[in-house]
Parts: C-alpha cells; structure tokens; sequence
C-alpha cells in the first residue's frame, strides 16, 4: 500500500503561485496513474488535475486549465502541482491520490492547506 504526504501549501495572495508536492512512500507511485483533488469549505471534494504513469499524458479540471500544470519525477517517487495565476476560489485542502478513473480510492491524507487572499 502506498503512502502519500502532500506539501507546499500557504498562504498567498490573488496572481500569486505556489508549488504543492506529494512524497509516496510504500510502494513505487511510478506505475500509477496519479492525481490531485481539492476540497474547499462546505464543498465536495473535486478533480483537478491527473498524470499517467507511462507516457505523461495530463488532463485538468475546467477551473484550473492553463493554470495549473500537474508533473511528476518517477526517481524522486513524487508527484507535483504547480499552481500559478492563484485566486481565491483556488482555497481548499489540496489532497494527492491516484486517479480515480482507473483506481478506487480507499484511504485519503491529510492533505496540504492552500488559501488565496483577495
């Protein structure tokens, strides 16, 4: 079973970037389609942004396309999200899994806190 520790959230301002992390450990993430979801306040938890595990390919949420740009480094067994051109609709717990398209997810971390200040 894999083992997923989100990082790099905080506080910025609107048009501010922040770079988010999840470090896998457990088990290689290399071969798994991965993702990140959010949750903002009082809000479902939503998709925004996927990466396969083979060629690269990404797909994002419509709220976040040409903002923010999912990557991952298959030797570090961690997984990225650059977020840029933030806004306040942006605020939510940020979580990393793997994609739920192809996988059920059972188990959720704690996730990284994100906040856009107007």
């Amino acid at each position: 079973q894999v083992q997923l520790v989100e990082s790099g959230g905080g506080l910025v301002q609107t048009g501010g970037s922040l770079r988010l992390s999840c470090a896998a450990s457990g088990r290689t993430v290399s071969v798994l389609h991965m993702a990140w979801y959010r949750q903002a306040p009082g809000k479902e938890r939503e998709f925004v942004a996927a990466i396969s595990w083979s060629d690269g390919i990404t797909r994002y949420g419509n709220s976040v396309k040409g903002r923010f740009t999912i990557s991952r480094d298959n030797a570090k067994n961690t997984v990225y999200l650059q977020m840029n051109s933030l806004k306040p609709d942006d605020t939510a717990i940020y979580y990393c899994n793997v994609d739920q398209r192809y996988y059920k997810i059972s188990d959720w971390g704690q996730g990284t806190q994100v906040t856009v200040s107007s």
